[in-house]
């Protein structure tokens, strides 16, 4: 099904990658969701074939080795690999925003030409150390330490959840650390929080076995242990102390490239959903034809359309370097809304084959909901435009 809509507004280089990334998606990464969901293996081939298309530079310049694109540009490639596979599309989200925009938004001229090249082409990966088993949405209670002795950090914690840490091509995680008492970028009175680059090889950083998980299943998500790592004092990432707020601005930005992959994902749930419906018969006539089910698919349809605005209008914000806080909440709440509502309606429309996992509306019910949870649940969304409207909390 063509959504002519989905093109509204895009020059005609956006378009072109719009059609590039969803040609590579159907012929490519649809084929192997399956196996790699079943497995619980991503997929380095398809990985590598996304860097030789560029995606992993696309909102980078071009003197770091990026594409000089902007982050419309990445919310369409990763709108566009959602349809048919979420935890690709993470993979590339959080690769970009996650891996490689910290290295360029507060990293040293040195650390940019470092890590900076292989990132963008796809031969790397790199993760964000943030959530702990008791620093969630409230970052700000991280337990992490990190403290310098002999010219080096000396680190000491775990970390949850972090995506792209433990692929055979992992080269780094940035890590969230105490690094002492007070400074600018404290979340609470008496504790400075840092960034510190550490190299998956260093001796004493463990990433533990990947977790089985609900959804996302292809993506790769470990725990990680730190205790004693050493690092040069050169692998402050960004000045001292300046870590919270850092990374909030990093949250912000990629709850922009979550809410295009929601947008994919409802959008994906949409088109199986009436294709399914036309092809489908119920009492002697196609399901299609049910106005209950017309009912239903045009919700689902309003509801994409909404999402992508949505998005659009916050990533054009940023792109512009405008105040884009409030419209990225928006834009991630909205669309992580739709792909769970198409999800769940997508599979009712599929009946019992919906709960089949070779079936793809399957799949995105089980991986929308990490959408309402990942980079700031939906309460924290809902925080941020409170307090956009004035609200003391």
């Amino acid at each position: 099904m063509t959504d002519d809509l989905s093109t509204i507004g895009l020059d005609d280089d956006q378009r072109e990658l719009a059609g590039m990334v969803r040609d590579f998606a159907e012929q490519v990464v649809a084929p192997q969701a399956y196996e790699a969901d079943r497995t619980h293996t991503l997929n380095l081939d398809v990985v590598r074939q996304m860097g030789e298309m560029g995606l992993f530079g696309l909102p980078f310049p071009e003197e770091h080795g990026g594409q000089g694109g902007d982050y419309l540009a990445l919310g369409i490639a990763i709108e566009a690999l959602a349809r048919v596979d979420q935890s690709i599309a993470i993979t590339l989200e959080a690769a970009v925003s996650l891996g490689a925009m910290p290295i360029h938004r507060f990293g040293t001229d040195a650390q940019r030409a470092e890590y900076l090249p292989s990132l963008l082409a796809g031969e790397q990966l790199a993760g964000f150390g943030l959530t702990e088993p008791e620093a969630g949405s409230d970052a700000g209670a991280t337990r992490t330490t990190a403290r310098l002795e002999d010219g080096e950090w000396v680190i000491d914690g775990s970390k949850q959840f972090i995506t792209n840490s433990g692929t055979a091509i992992t080269r780094f995680v940035t890590v969230t650390a105490v690094t002492g008492a007070g400074g600018q970028g404290a979340r609470e009175e008496g504790k400075e929080i840092s960034t510190i680059i550490v190299p998956n090889s260093t001796p004493g950083f463990t990433v533990e076995p990947a977790y089985d998980k609900v959804g996302w299943r292809a993506s790769d998500t470990h725990p990680l242990s730190l205790q004693g790592v050493r690092v040069p004092e050169e692998n402050l990432l960004g000045g001292r102390g300046q870590g919270f707020r850092n990374f909030l601005s990093i949250l912000d930005e990629g709850r922009i490239a979550i809410a295009a992959l929601a947008t994919g994902a409802a959008e994906g749930c949409l088109e199986a959903a009436v294709d399914y419906a036309k092809q489908r018969t119920v009492f002697g006539a196609a399901l299609s034809t049910r106005q209950n089910a017309q009912f239903t698919l045009a919700r689902m349809r309003a509801r994409v359309h909404t999402a992508r605005l949505a998005w659009h209008h916050a990533a054009r914000l940023r792109d512009a370097g405008k105040p884009f806080a409030e419209a990225a909440a928006i834009a991630k709440l909205v669309a992580g809304d739709a792909a769970m509502d198409n999800a769940r309606d997508a599979t009712q429309i599929f009946g019992g084959n919906g709960f089949m996992n070779e079936y793809a509306v399957g799949r995105h019910y089980r991986d929308s909901k990490i959408l309402e949870i990942g980079e700031g649940t939906t309460e924290v969304q809902l925080l941020v435009i409170a307090r956009a409207l004035g609200l003391a909390g």
